[in-house]
């Protein structure tokens, strides 16, 4: 049987090149990933409020704030770009930045403290909130969400790019590093990426 240099059989290296393409037709569009993800928390956020164990609250709370910086970075970095750049809707593209702006330093205050501190609960409870309103901005009719799917996005391409920087951000432990510079400035940074999600340029 014919090897590749690794030693590997062609058969072998072909059946996961084709196991790799199937796991690719299963990504969920952009849309459906990001919703799942807001399920995902939410399910989280109530756990926390249901449970007395200050060890299984950090515990919930450090997997919170893991999920939503690594779902803000691959919005800031590739969704909101390509959302900009397909409906020019720059009022929602905005407000949805600046509600991660105040969701993050929340995130940063929840990772400083422990549930020792009397403000940890409350500091939980406000970012389940702020993320609920955040989710159903995205979410309702006439959402950004919704705009997206009328618009020429390529929802599909996206969720692909948005599956695969999660799946890197995820691994790495600690904190995601953050995008460099403002919302503005990662629109500006990526316009091509986006062009070529929209067909815009």
């Amino acid at each position: 049987m014919a090897t590749n240099r690794s030693g590997r059989s062609k058969s072998k290296v072909s059946r996961k090149k084709a196991t790799r393409r199937a796991g690719a037709k299963a990504t969920p569009d952009a849309v459906a990933l990001l919703k799942a993800d807001h399920r995902e928390v939410e399910g989280w956020f109530e756990e926390f409020e249901s449970t007395r164990s200050s060890r299984r609250k950090q515990e919930l709370a450090g997997k919170i704030c893991k999920a939503l910086e690594v779902h803000t970075q691959i919005e800031e970095e590739i969704f909101y770009p390509a959302f900009l750049e397909a409906t020019e809707d720059k009022d929602m593209h905005h407000e949805a930045a600046v509600e991660h702006d105040g969701a993050k330093k929340l995130i940063a205050q929840i990772e400083a403290s422990s549930p020792d501190d009397d403000y940890y609960d409350a500091k939980v409870k406000v970012l389940s909130e702020m993320i609920k309103h955040h989710v159903k901005e995205e979410e309702q009719r006439g959402g950004m969400f919704a705009e997206a799917r009328q618009s020429e996005m390529d929802l599909k391409v996206l969720g692909e790019q948005l599956q695969a920087r999660k799946d890197e951000l995820m691994e790495k432990p600690g904190k995601p590093r953050a995008g460099r510079g403002s919302p503005r400035s990662l629109f500006n940074g990526s316009r091509k990426a986006a062009a070529a999600v929209t067909g815009i340029r």
